[in-house]
């Protein structure tokens, strides 16, 4: 069987991520520029070879002030870390849709092996004769194990920022022509 080999389509994916604030909300926020890439035998993502990046510089929670926090040296230290990365580096399928990725994290400098959740939502033509597949990924890091630490003690008792942040994505990939 042949290998394929996927690009994302930018303009048809999305990768965000969700912190608790106060431990009562949820702050969101995305990366506005990133890559990913996948390569597969023939159209089968239980062999996929999954990678992603994001540069630092592009995360947005809508708030400048907190974008240039995260950003500093109490979080991604975008200057020294200028990308975040993941590696697959094994799947595991739990039935035709679903699957287990799993894969060494990059963030800071720290690699950490993390678990994502992957369903893929189909295999289709565009109206342009593009081959597309959607991926809709899901999982949850602790922000503690890449070195984001900074937080603050609350008055009424908790911190300001949960250690656990879940991720999500809404990833289209185009497949390239051999």
């Amino acid at each position: 069987m042949a290998t394929s080999t996927w690009s994302v389509d930018p303009t048809h994916s999305e990768v965000q991520f969700k912190v608790k604030h106060l431990m009562i909300t949820n702050v969101t926020g995305n990366f506005n520029e990133f890559n990913a890439t996948a390569t597969t035998e023939g159209d089968d993502f239980a062999t996929a070879q999954l990678q992603f990046s994001a540069p630092i510089e592009s995360i947005s929670t809508n708030n400048a002030q907190r974008d240039g926090h995260l950003k500093s040296g109490d979080f991604f230290d975008a200057a020294a870390h200028p990308e975040l990365t993941f590696k697959s580096t094994k799947v595991e399928k739990v039935d035709d849709e679903t699957f287990n990725v799993y894969g060494d994290f990059t963030i800071k400098g720290i690699t950490k092996e993390a678990k994502l959740n992957v369903e893929l939502g189909g295999i289709t033509k565009d109206p342009y004769g593009n081959t597309k597949a959607g991926l809709t990924i899901s999982g949850k890091i602790n922000r503690n194990d890449y070195g984001l630490t900074w937080n603050a003690a609350l008055e009424t008792g908790g911190v300001m920022v949960s250690e656990d942040v879940r991720l999500n994505a809404e990833i289209q990939l185009v497949k390239q022509e051999a």
